[in-house]
């Protein structure tokens, strides 16, 4: 809820009205939710008659002067303090024209008066709106100063929590001295491929910006980070290098991005030391250059360093440290290997104690050793290395701790035997006597002699200090050296970013050289700054065409002169350095006369004579002269160095050797090196020359040139500046102190760049955006068309002073000052507008009461009216009723009466006519008994007659039966024997349904007959009924007349005296019962009074332990149902997570089998030498591989050469471990034969012995035998010549030895070719000639068929002799084996045969005997039916009837159900039969003479009838597979099938052949199909893998054939759904679970890649759709932003919106839905695109500021709000689709809520259950009201939350990851569709396929 202060001055105080407002402008709705504040008195309030227009008009008329408009009363100001620099206070009173003194409010509430300045009488600046405080861009705001930048940076650094803000082109980076997770993985994804305005500041998008612009104006790129010591500047050139290494990724590389980041340790370890204000200041500058490749791929990098701090190794300030790697050798002294170095601890040694702080809080040294030395590992220094150049570090710290004693004035000498300078000597490898005679002397030369002079104590130390540093330097080049020639690129550079961290501005109490240096650099990269500066907003003017003049900036060009220009500060110290007797007084005396008073920035102090000052563009500085000398020298007796020099110690003579010629990292390349950037990197700093000319360059000189080169590269490179700010000198986590950060600001340039800005025309907005904002403030009339000439109008009419904007070509540029004018302008509207809507709302308000009262009135007269009626029909109701009482009462009195004489007569009548009636009964009763007497007799004698003569019938009708069924048996057992049984089975089956039929009729004629005879049988029946029913009559009247005269006057007697009885009775029991229920009714009371109580008692202890046991209860189900939840919630996240880490490894492994097949494409196209040999079509052997292994070992072998197109020396090795493998094979081969051949000589030896015992006979079929061993004598030459062929191959092989037999063109290599080639070629051959020997054998088989014992024989006989003329082991092994499976074949067919004949059998049996069985039933009904009356008689023979026939015909009809199938399922068998044994004679008619035919008898043939009845299989032929597989996979267009074909058909025409294969069990065939479709649809998925259509297509018919393998692999829980029809489709051969298993994980691979297409479709339009763009229009209100413009959110031709994105997923759904994909996985993937939409989404909230508003969170809502609508009309809710969106609808829930109290927080906390805490304290601090209605977020409401927050356990991780991937199931979907009736369309090309 925000607050509005509405204008005017009531009479009295309005009372406040807590109700949501919703006000709306013509044609441009602007929503806000308020809480209207009361009016106070006094204040303004326009007249009713004032509309709001007129009012605004009134306010800011083109009379009233612009600055009187804004210095007005509640106007907030900035003025001066002391203590906070700025401080923020309201005007009281308006300003008026010519006032010496402001009426100023603090915020503290404090008045007081502001004097202005009489000269300039300059107004104090004014304060920005608050809803411009805290933006992105310092340039967005509105009044550009330093008091708005400084309060600006501090709100988000101490509000938000935001340590980024650009300015401009200058990112601001603010140490928080605190771990913020704003730099992972997620975060740099997050910002990778953004535009920098688009998301919020951060050293990531500075870098991305780089990156971007590198790749697309192939332009080399900088990174400049400057800032204070402490401020960051290394974190964040270390974060800048990893978003590269991370983005560019080179893992092909050999991790040369690793490489990069691990310089980092070394030269942190090395060049890095504590300072007063940072533990870990790097006190060198470095320059890094990082290489990438063509395909901006980091390649390697290089490094420069600029002005190392030589002073520090030999002195630290208090509370300050040397460099990082000698505490860290002291800290790891203990090691084994560092013994020799005779280390201890740093309090120990001279130049590591002298700050009195060895060690920093937090930090381990000796860790960090063990870190700084895996870094040298990695970057290529050797054990030994490192261990030299901790030894050359040792000997620095002993050097340190070397002594002088003084013999006098003038000399000195080292102690004798001094321990120190042993040690030092010992580890450097020089002689002890030489090094410490020249630490105690030095070597002058003259002209004419050289002589040797002693040198004081106090220069023998300096003397000391000098060589320790110049060791120390010459190491550091050395490391860094070593450390670029670990980074060098191994290919050509084709661009590269630099990285310069280097010091910022730095001002001490004592200032030396260094800091002189530091200075000068920094007056060198302002200066580089501020044109660039420059240059951007020319080119931004000269773009929009706007007249622009020059920009008075401050230009440092001066100060630079006054440093390195001709006899500046510089050159005068070099030429004090080349005196003899140069001081740095003289030099001091030399600056004073040459530049005091002559330069304007150059001063003297007051009270010293050796100092200076300087006016540098950030500040003055004094510098403290003495020491610039001696450092700008920095001698070094050439004497030491030569015993260095002649040092033992490789390494050590090695930093100083040619000097001039071994390469710092700051020199230019080597020669042989390829250079980093395009254009030649020049030396950073020049090298010393000669050993003779040592030092002649000052360390100035040095600096200056490589300072000019350091300009030069970064003048041709496009920069990008970060400017690190250090808030505090306490080093505490967000704490802002306002004086350290003002001077860092003037220091680095920020607030000049703003004042650049704030020069021009800082404030910019696009026509769009202006119209959108200031829409309010335009009348109806105003608008038009041209959206421009719009904005220009209404610009004319609110500002008057046209010099204060500019129209650009895209852009409305305005002056400083500007925007904040026209916001309180439309602010002003906005008011005006909640003042007419209040004073509307409370004239409804009293409307609306006095129509309630009005209707009040109203109803209570209705009902007052209402009673008076009511009361008046009462009493008319009352008389009535009276009356109606009278009119019954006398009605009833009569007819009582009447009613009481009518019963007295009945009862008469009913007693005379009972008597009467009684008698005539008892007449009856004997005349009818005596007739069933006689009926009986009657009957008996009849039922005897007929039961003798029915058994003799029933015994002669048994006899002839039982002959009859001899007979048939009899029969039966004869056509059992016979062979043609089975023949004519089929024909004997359909006799049997007519002969059944025949019996049916026969007992239907029965049937008939039988009716007849009942007829007549009834006729008769109903004759004797009616005689015997009249004598019964007339027998009752009679018995009833006799018993009413005999019985009457007895009956009554008996009644009386029995009542009277009963009467005396009754009465005696009476008086009993009444004593004894007295009695009972006393003691039963006293019992329930005692039961009463003890059951009260009962109760209570009852109640109390049900209550218990209750509770115990309710606990026991709530903790085990808690626990079962639970459980089960666990359980379903391990699987879960189980199951997306086997997805996650499948992904992986698609990963690398795509990144093997790329790489042995790239390499066959590396491929040149022409493949020697001729080419050749595949052939068709391969069918036969199931058979013959060793087959498709040789094809693999033949085929792989074959397929090389060019074949390298790479190549041969393949070639040879094939020969190899087929050598193996061969071998096998061998065994099997072998022991092949020892089952047929056991074989042979039973024949041998049945052949002793036949007598011998003329062969049979001689010529047949003669050509087939012809044949076999052909196939055996054949295998000779191949065994021949293969010797010489080996023979080939073992003779040469050397490496140039595998080359191309070698003899093996030929030789290994041609057998190859010839081998193939003869396999073909054999395998045909091995089928023909097949068919021959089993017709032989067929012909050789025993009929007799004698043929038997024979044929054994004829068989032996052949066999006997086989001589190869191979063909007999091979015959042997056929005739065997042949064997099995025809065994199990007869089996299977006679089996099922004696089912038949058995069941004609059970047959007959149930005909028998209802014969014998149908005779007793018959029977029994004749004891019945006629009638009881017909109606039971019908019901038995009926029943029986129904059950006979559900009988026949189960049983032709039952032989239709097992006919169809013969008709099959035979047809496949008969197709087998056609083939089969045909092979053999081939292969037999004419005279062999002729002999032969010609056996009858069975033609098959052709079926219709479809098997729901496809036939194809091995050779065709290929096509198969190209036609139906490789080549189709997945978009006319889904519209003209059935879902799925692919599918299911694979499935079918699998089917066929499976029917011929052929696992061969079915392994190659099924291997050839999954290469096959990962080929397809490999060429279009990137269309969604063809993703979404094999999806789906990928488990659409993996439900097939289910539904039809015969498992009970797949076939629960099938129909009788599909169960009879199920395989019957293979388990193919195991290909299940495979095309599940192809299935999850195919979903994988469907999601990255989606997601890299729905991408970019995700930000666009649901933050960017406005669905509801108007409601949120564009603000001003700054240099770096964001993406409108106004919908123009190019940009997504909402409506896109829900088109989209139309399209995908529509797609899956042709497609046919199975519902549940549709699901899931509308799950994880809706997933993906809210992560985006909330990620790019969470990083942008902007977007975090009260109306951004309504559109958010509203555009959620069309996504669920979307599913709901797909039917989808229930996919969890919705729940992916929940924290995307709590973060536009929280940005939506109040946000002011507690109860708000414990809101919150309970809301946002599916956010982190780190997501909702980030969306609180980046909330920024669009609005001045909107209030901020309060930092105490933030602390709040993060305190309730403080229990809740979850990820600390800020973003959602995006890129997850739910694991994904198949659910088995089982079809419903018949395989027999789906037809194959002519339009897939598959005529080769035909239908079983």
């Amino acid at each position: 809820m925000t607050s509005v202060v509405l204008l005017g001055k009531p009479e009295r105080e309005i009372p406040k009205l807590p109700y949501e407002i919703v006000y709306t402008n013509t044609r441009d709705m602007e929503i806000c939710s308020m809480e209207i504040e009361p009016i106070l008195p006094g204040k303004e309030i326009p007249t009713a008659s004032e509309s709001a227009e007129n009012l605004c008009c009134w306010r800011y008329g083109m009379e009233i002067d612009v600055l009187e408009y804004m210095y007005v009363k509640y106007a907030r100001v900035w003025i001066p303090d002391p203590e906070e620099v700025w401080k923020s206070a309201e005007l009281l009173k308006d300003y008026k024209p010519g006032d010496k003194v402001l009426q100023l409010r603090l915020e503290e509430g404090k008045d007081l008066e502001y004097s202005l300045d009489p000269k300039t009488k300059e107004l104090p600046p004014l304060r920005n709106p608050d809803i411009l405080v805290g933006e992105n861009d310092l340039t967005a705001l509105s009044y550009l100063h330093e008091p708005a930048v400084l309060h600006n940076l501090k709100v988000r650094f101490i509000d938000s929590k935001l340590i980024y803000t650009y300015c401009g082109i200058v990112l601001v980076a603010i140490n928080p001295y605190e771990q913020l997770p704003i730099y992972g993985e997620d975060i740099i994804n997050a910002y990778s491929g953004q535009n920098m305005g688009d998301m919020d500041p951060h050293i990531f998008a500075v870098a991305e910006e780089a990156y971007k612009q590198m790749a697309r104006d192939e332009r080399n790129q900088s990174i400049i980070v400057s800032g204070e010591s402490g401020a960051g500047k290394t974190v964040s050139a270390k974060y800048a290098m990893r978003y590269f290494a991370t983005v560019s990724g080179s893992a092909s590389e050999a991790n040369v991005e690793e490489k990069v980041l691990a310089s980092n340790p070394i030269m942190e370890s090395i060049g890095n030391a504590k300072t007063t204000r940072n533990d870990n200041s790097s006190r060198f500058g470095k320059y890094i250059e990082i290489g990438f490749d063509k395909r901006y791929r980091i390649i390697g990098a290089n490094m420069r360093t600029y002005l190392l701090e030589k002073s520090r190794v030999v002195f630290q300030a208090e509370e300050e440290r040397n460099y990082h790697i000698f505490y860290q050798l002291c800290a790891s002294a203990a090691l084994p290997e560092f013994k020799t170095l005779r280390l201890g601890s740093a309090n120990y040694f001279h130049y590591t104690k002298q700050g009195g702080s060895p060690v920093i809080d937090g930090v381990d040294d000796a860790k960090e050793m063990v870190n700084t030395r895996q870094a040298c590992t990695l970057l290529g220094i050797s054990d030994s290395y490192q261990m030299g150049i901790f030894r050359i570090l040792a000997g620095i710290l002993h050097l340190g701790n070397v002594e002088f004693a003084s013999r006098d004035s003038d000399s000195c000498t080292v102690p004798p035997k001094h321990e120190p300078l042993i040690i030092f000597c010992d580890l450097m490898g020089v002689e002890y006597e030489e090094m410490a005679h020249w630490l105690c002397h030095r070597k002058l030369a003259t002209a004419t002699e050289t002589y040797i002079k002693p040198i004081s104590k106090l220069h023998a130390i300096n003397a000391r200090d000098a060589l320790a540093k110049h060791i120390y330097a010459n190491l550091f080049n050395w490391i860094v050296d070593h450390v670029n020639k670990a980074l060098h690129a191994t290919v050509k550079q084709h661009s590269f970013i630099g990285v310069l961290d280097i010091y910022g501005f730095e001002t001490f109490e004592i200032n030396s050289f260094e800091q002189f240096c530091i200075n000068y650099a920094n007056e060198k990269l302002q200066q580089q700054f501020n044109m660039h500066v420059f240059k951007l907003e020319q080119e931004e003017y000269m773009k929009e065409q706007i007249p622009w003049t020059l920009i008075d900036f401050y230009d440092n060009q001066p100060c630079i002169n006054l440093i390195e220009a001709k006899m500046g500060i510089l050159d005068l110290l070099d030429e004090e350095c080349k005196m003899p007797k140069g001081s740095d007084d003289s030099w001091a005396q030399k600056l004073y006369n040459t530049h005091l008073n002559k330069c304007a920035l150059f001063e003297k102090p007051r009270l010293s004579n050796k100092a200076f000052i300087i006016k540098h563009f950030a500040d003055k500085v004094e510098y403290q002269c003495e020491g610039f000398l001696e450092k700008n020298k920095d001698t070094v007796y050439e004497e030491q160095i030569k015993v260095l020099k002649s040092s033992k110690f490789k390494l050590l003579p090695e930093l100083f050797q040619d000097e001039e010629k071994v390469l710092s990292p700051t020199s230019a390349t080597p020669s042989g090196r390829v250079p980093l950037s395009r254009m030649p990197i020049k030396p950073a700093k020049a090298r010393p020359g000669q050993a003779s000319k040592e030092h002649k360059k000052t360390v100035g000189h040095q600096f200056r040139n490589s300072l000019h080169l350091l300009m030069e590269t970064l003048n041709a490179t496009t920069p990008h500046y970060v400017r690190c700010i250090k808030p505090n000198d306490f080093k505490f986590p967000f704490t802002f102190d306002e004086k350290r950060a003002v001077q860092q600001l003037r220091a680095c340039g920020v607030l000049e760049t703003i004042r650049i800005s704030a020069a021009g025309f800082p404030s910019r907005w696009t026509y769009q955006e202006f119209f959108s904002r200031y829409r309010v403030l335009m009348k109806q009339r105003d608008v038009l068309g041209d959206r421009k000439q719009t904005c220009k109008n209404v610009l004319e009419k609110l500002i008057q002073d046209k010099d204060k904007y500019q129209f650009g070509k895209t852009k409305i540029f305005f002056r400083a000052g500007q925007v904040a004018y026209l916001e309180k302008i439309r602010a002003d509207k906005l008011r005006a507008a909640c003042i007419r809507i209040q004073k509307t709302i409370r004239g409804w308000l009293m409307r609306k009461k006095y129509v309630r009262m009005r209707k009040a009135a109203i109803t209570i007269q209705r009902h007052v009216r209402g009673y008076q009626a009511r009361c008046y029909a009462k009493f008319l109701r009352r008389t009535r009723a009276a009356i109606t009482i009278q009119k019954f009462q006398r009605m009833y009195v009569v007819r009582k009466r009447y009613q009481c004489m009518r019963d007295a007569t009945i009862a008469l009548q009913a007693l005379l006519r009972g008597y009467m009636v009684r008698n005539k009964y008892q007449m009856m009763l004997r005349e009818h008994k005596s007739v069933v007497i006689q009926k009986h007799v009657r009957g008996w004698l009849a039922r005897r007659r007929y039961g003798r003569t029915l058994r003799a019938i029933v015994y002669l009708q048994c006899c002839y039966r039982r002959m009859m069924a001899k007979r048939e048996l009899k029969k039966l057992k004869i056509e059992a024997r016979s062979v043609e049984r089975y023949k004519k089975l089929h024909i004997g089956l359909e006799n049997k349904i007519m002969q059944l039929q025949r019996k049916i009729d026969e007992q239907n004629k029965e049937y008939k007959s039988l009716l007849e005879k009942m007829s007549s049988l009834e006729i008769t029946y109903s004759t004797e009924t009616e005689k015997l029913r009249s004598d019964v009559e007339r027998l009752r009247m009679s018995e009833e007349e006799a018993k009413n005269a005999t019985n009457r006057v007895i009956s009554l007697q008996e009644e009386i005296a029995k009542l009277r009885r009963e009467l005396h009775q009754t009465q005696s029991e009476k008086k009993s019962i009444e004593e004894w229920a007295d009695k009972y009714k006393h003691e039963t009371e006293q019992l329930v009074s005692e039961l009463k109580e003890q059951n009260s008692l009962l109760k209570t202890e009852k109640e109390e332990l049900n209550r218990r046991i209750h509770d115990q209860a309710r606990e026991i189900t709530e903790s085990m149902e808690k626990k079962l939840v639970e459980e089960t919630k666990q359980l379903e996240l391990d699987l879960n997570d189980e199951r997306l880490r086997y997805q996650n490894l499948l992904n992986e492994f698609s990963r690398l089998e795509e990144r093997y097949d790329d790489l042995k494409d790239e390499m066959n196209l590396m491929v040149s030498i022409p493949k020697p040999g001729h080419k050749r079509t595949d052939s068709t052997h391969s069918s036969n591989e199931s058979e013959y292994t060793f087959s498709s070992e040789i094809t693999e072998a033949e085929d792989l050469p074959l397929r090389m197109e060019e074949p390298s020396e790479k190549k041969a090795p393949l070639d040879m471990s094939l020969f190899l493998k087929l050598q193996k094979r061969v071998s096998e081969l061998e065994q099997e034969k072998q022991s092949l051949q020892d089952e047929l000589d056991r074989k042979e030896e039973q024949a041998l012995r049945a052949k002793a015992k036949e007598e011998e006979r003329p062969p049979i079929r001689g010529a047949e035998l003669e050509y087939e061993s012809l044949k076999r004598q052909e196939l055996e030459s054949e295998n000779k010549k191949l065994k021949n062929e293969l010797n010489e191959l080996q023979k080939a092989l073992t003779e040469t030895r050397a490496p140039e037999v595998t080359a191309p063109g070698a003899p093996a290599y030929r030789v290994l070719l041609d057998q190859l080639t010839s081998v193939s070629e003869e396999l073909e051959v054999r395998k045909e000639e091995v089928l023909i020997l097949r068919s021959q054998l089993v017709s032989q088989k067929e012909a050789i068929q025993p009929k007799e014992d004698k043929n038997t024989m024979t044929d054994a006989t004829i068989l032996l002799e052949d066999v006997q003329k086989m001589k190869d082991k191979g063909e007999i092994a091979q015959a042997y084996i056929g005739l065997k499976e042949t064997n099995r074949l025809l065994e199990s067919q007869l089996q299977s045969q006679k089996k099922s004949h004696e089912n038949e059998l058995e069941s004609l049996r059970g047959e007959i005997q149930s005909l028998k069985e209802e014969n014998n039933r149908q005779q007793q009904l018959l029977a029994q039916n004749l004891q019945l009356p006629p009638e009881a008689r017909i109606e039971a023979s019908l019901q038995h009837e009926i029943t029986r026939l129904t059950n006979e015909n559900l009988d026949l009809m189960e049983q032709l159900e039952k032989q239709d199938k097992t006919v169809r399922k013969l008709k099959k068998q035979l047809k496949v039969f008969a197709k087998k044994i056609g083939e089969l004679e045909v092979g053999q008619m081939e292969n037999i003479s004419p005279g062999q035919i002729i002999d032969e008898p010609i056996r009858p043939v069975n033609i098959p009838r052709k079926e219709k009845d479809f098997q729901g299989m496809l036939e194809y032929k091995k050779e065709d597979e290929q096509k198969l597989v190209k036609n139906l996979i490789l080549e189709l267009k997945p978009r006319g099938v889904a519209v003209n074909l059935i879902p799925g058909l692919p599918a299911y025409i694979l499935f079918m052949c699998v089917r066929h294969a499976d029917y011929l069990n052929d696992d061969q065939k079915v392994r190659s199909l099924l291997t050839s479709t999954i290469n096959g649809i990962k080929k397809v998925l490999k060429k279009r893998g990137d269309d969604f259509e063809t993703v979404s297509f094999w999806l789906s018919n990928t488990c659409r054939f993996l439900h097939c393998l289910k539904q039809y692999s015969g498992e009970e829980g797949f076939m629960k759904h099938n129909t009788p029809r599909q169960n009879e489709h199920c395989l019957t051969n293979f388990d193919l679970a195991e290909y299940r298993q495979v095309l599940s994980d192809l299935a999850i691979q195919i979903y994988q890649q469907l999601v990255r297409v989606l997601e890299n479709i729905l991408q970019p339009m995700i930000v666009s759709g649901m933050l960017e763009h406005e669905t509801i229009q108007g409601v949120s209100g564009v603000k001003p932003t700054g240099l770096r413009k964001r993406t409108s959110s106004i919908a123009d031709e190019g940009t997504y919106t909402l409506d896109s994105i829900i088109r989209q997923l139309n399209s995908f759904h529509s797609v899956m839905c042709q497609h046919g994909m199975d519902p549940e996985l549709i699901k899931q993937v509308v799950k994880q695109m809706f997933y993906i939409i809210g992560a985006v989404t909330l990620n790019n909230l969470l990083l942008r500021k902007d977007m975090c508003s009260w109306s951004k969170g309504m559109q958010i809502r509203y555009n959620v709000s069309q996504l669920e609508e979307w599913l709901r009309d797909k039917n989808l809710m229930n996919s969890g689709a919705k729940e992916t969106l929940e924290p995307l609808i709590q973060a536009a829930q929280l940005l939506q809520v109040k946000k002011k109290t507690d109860e708000d927080a414990e809101a919150i906390c309970s809301m946002c259950n599916a956010l982190t805490t780190a997501q909702i304290v980030k969306v609180l601090n980046l909330y920024t009201p669009v609005n001045e209605f909107e209030e901020r977020v309060l930092v105490s409401f933030i602390r709040t939350i993060q305190v309730r927050l403080r229990d809740r356990k979850d990820s600390p991780q800020l973003l959602m990851d995006a890129k997850h991937i739910f694991p994904v199931t198949f659910p088995f979907n089982p079809s419903s569709l018949a395989l027999e009736t789906i037809q194959i369309p002519a339009s897939l090309g598959l005529g080769f396929i035909s239908r079983v």
